[in-house]
């Protein structure tokens, strides 16, 4: 049975909802990213040993990628039983509460070891509050979408994961730009506060979006699963390895947002804050032309070549850009970021939400791909990490990084060629496989 067509405006809206949702949930993780790679080492960590203090400091940020899997069990469950909507404002609030916390939190120098302890605690819910974003929006929009374009609406959750990051760091090039004593006093908390005005907005919208009609139909005919997870891993589980492997792409994203802006901005050469702020601000403005164009170059021509191009071509683009950063020349760093992470790495961007979503069913699709891609952003996060260790006591061994990074690209490209095409697949028909028995509906009351 064909799925009914949303109601006039309501992909528009469920893409702007994901959009604005993205932005925030991306808004406050990266500016935890830039903090950590600038600011916390010195705040909440011992400054006698800037090496290490550098390295507690990344292993935050890594934090919240390991609590993410956790959440998307959680997350996953209740988002496949209750509704993607329930989910959404779930995780927006969730978000907003603990980035604003975070700009509250004492220092090192006023709590002692409290105070990265508090920061940690900060860091997990907002990984929690990102496990089941992504997986929620996506699937509101795809559910939503027109089936010809699903690749075009569900890239504005990636687009709004870009936008998020370019306001993350064009909020923070005027915090970088303070002097010493009011950068770290209170100049940074300045950004973590501001995300309560993005919240206040997203909300509104997100209160006033209607429920897929995919997931209204599943539970008018069929009930939903009460438990989405087995269904998922006794029909699917070939699917989540998938996601699992594919979403190791997004370590280009942390290696080139976090470690990248550290080493530039090292002793070994000497680059600006403000300066390599920039990089990534104009990087992250050309990505949110680019993610819309590949996604609808994928409702052309299929998922499975443009997200090809994007995990293939970012392993090569990555050594390039690091390569000029090691240069010192900052046009030549300028200009190879943009294409690296602004072109090349937008084709896997802007296509793996339609791509991973499209595997699955609609009575686990919020489950499939929160638990998929948690998985393989946890090691993405933690990927900054182990960069940091792999460049050297020094910190400036960019061609080792450069090779961990392409190594992390390997399983999106198995992924990639294992995988079905779905792009014209009907929207009622994906995630299915061959006719099977016909066998008793898992159904539970709402």
């Amino acid at each position: 049975m064909s799925v009914p067509a949303a109601p006039p405006g309501q992909p528009k809206k469920a893409a702007t909802a994901a959009w604005i949702g993205s932005a925030l949930e991306y808004y406050d993780f990266f500016i935890y990213g830039s903090a950590a790679a600038l600011i916390f080492p010195e705040v909440f960590f011992d400054e006698s040993d800037p090496a290490t203090a550098t390295l507690l400091s990344l292993a935050t940020f890594g934090v919240a990628y390991a609590a993410r899997p956790i959440g998307a069990l959680f997350l996953g469950h209740f988002g496949d039983r209750l509704g993607r909507k329930k989910i959404m404002v779930f995780t927006l609030i969730l978000m907003g509460l603990s980035t604003f916390l975070i700009g509250c939190l004492p220092t090192r120098a006023q709590v002692g070891t409290l105070a990265p302890v508090l920061l940690v605690l900060c860091r997990v819910l907002q990984g929690i509050s990102a496990a089941g974003e992504q997986a929620s929006a996506n699937s509101m929009t795809l559910e939503h979408a027109p089936p010809h374009r699903r690749g075009f609406f569900t890239s504005f959750t990636l687009s709004g994961t870009q936008g998020g990051q370019l306001l993350a760091t064009l909020v923070f090039i005027p915090v970088a730009a303070l002097p010493e004593d009011q950068l770290m006093s209170w100049g940074w908390r300045v950004p973590f506060w501001l995300s309560v005005a993005v919240a206040v907005a997203g909300y509104v919208i997100r209160r006033t979006l209607d429920e897929t009609p995919a997931f209204a139909q599943q539970a008018s005919d069929e009930g939903v699963a009460r438990m989405p997870l087995a269904i998922l891993m006794r029909e699917h589980w070939r699917d989540v390895l998938r996601v699992i492997a594919g979403a190791l792409i997004a370590s280009v994203s942390t290696i080139f947002t976090v470690w990248a802006l550290a080493y530039a901005t090292s002793d070994s050469v000497g680059m600006s804050r403000s300066s390599m702020l920039w990089v990534g601000a104009l990087a992250n403005l050309v990505a949110l032309a680019a993610i819309p164009l590949w996604a609808t170059l994928s409702d052309r021509i299929g998922r499975r070549p443009v997200y090809l191009i994007g995990a293939a071509g970012s392993a090569v683009a990555m050594f390039v850009y690091l390569w000029a950063i090691s240069t010192g020349s900052y046009p030549l760093t300028l200009l190879l970021g943009i294409v690296a992470f602004g072109v090349v790495y937008s084709a896997a961007n802007g296509v793996w939400p339609s791509f991973y979503g499209e595997m699955f069913t609609t009575r686990v699709r919020l489950s499939g791909m929160a638990i998929g891609t948690q998985i393989g952003f946890a090691v993405a996060g933690f990927a900054v990490t182990f960069a940091a260790q792999i460049a050297g006591p020094d910190g400036d061994d960019w061609m080792a990084v450069a090779l961990f990074t392409a190594a992390l690209c390997v399983p999106p490209v198995i992924a990639v060629v294992s995988a079905r095409e779905t792009h014209r697949v009907p929207t009622e028909k994906l995630g299915e496989r061959s006719p099977r028995p016909a066998r008793q509906p898992e159904k539970v009351t709402a």
